[in-house]
């Protein structure tokens, strides 16, 4: 304890033992109310604030959400234009089976690309050693023309990085041949 509160409780004891009592300063009561209803006003507008905050920012998200997939369907629109019109080509008797083929290859492209300007390049390498964060092994081939554990044939590819990864490659595997 420091001097100056032993000092007070020397003072105490001593006016006690006098029958005195030490001066209590308290706050009036109608000080305390009124303190206490500012402080309950500023809280309750506190929480009002809170919660206003948080459905705008619940508001803000959902328009934002729908600006981005307003914005990826519209650079769908010519890739279905596209398949659109290699479809009419066939029906209308174009060039034959190897015009909508190549109609229906050039839309694929199309698509491949889009999907890599949005972020989700294409994976359908072979002959690279099997990634498991980037694979999915779905058989084995044995094989004694690559080492085992590398990506012999993709099944269906795969699209997107790390944790903007759509899926990932669907792969046949070479293992060592018995």
């Amino acid at each position: 304890m420091n001097d100056h509160t032993s000092d007070a409780q020397d003072q105490a004891g001593t006016d006690a033992t006098r029958g005195e009592q030490a001066p209590v300063e308290a706050a009036a009561p109608a000080e305390t109310d009124a303190k206490l209803a500012e402080l309950e006003d500023r809280w309750l507008r506190a929480v009002a604030e809170l919660d206003n905050l948080r459905k705008r920012i619940a508001r803000d998200a959902e328009r934002i959400r729908a600006e981005e997939r307003s914005k990826v369907a519209a650079e769908w629109l010519s890739v279905l234009d596209n398949l659109e019109l290699a479809l009419s080509h066939a029906v209308h008797g174009g060039d034959g089976a190897g015009a909508v083929l190549e109609g229906v290859r050039a839309v694929r492209d199309q698509a491949v690309t889009l999907l890599e300007k949005l972020g989700y390049p294409r994976h359908d390498e072979t002959g690279v050693p099997f990634d498991p964060t980037r694979h999915e092994a779905v058989t084995t081939v044995e094989r004694d023309d690559v080492d085992p554990g590398t990506v012999v044939e993709v099944l269906r590819p795969g699209y997107g990085d790390g944790e903007r990864q759509l899926r990932p490659a669907i792969v046949a595997v070479a293992k060592k041949v018995e």
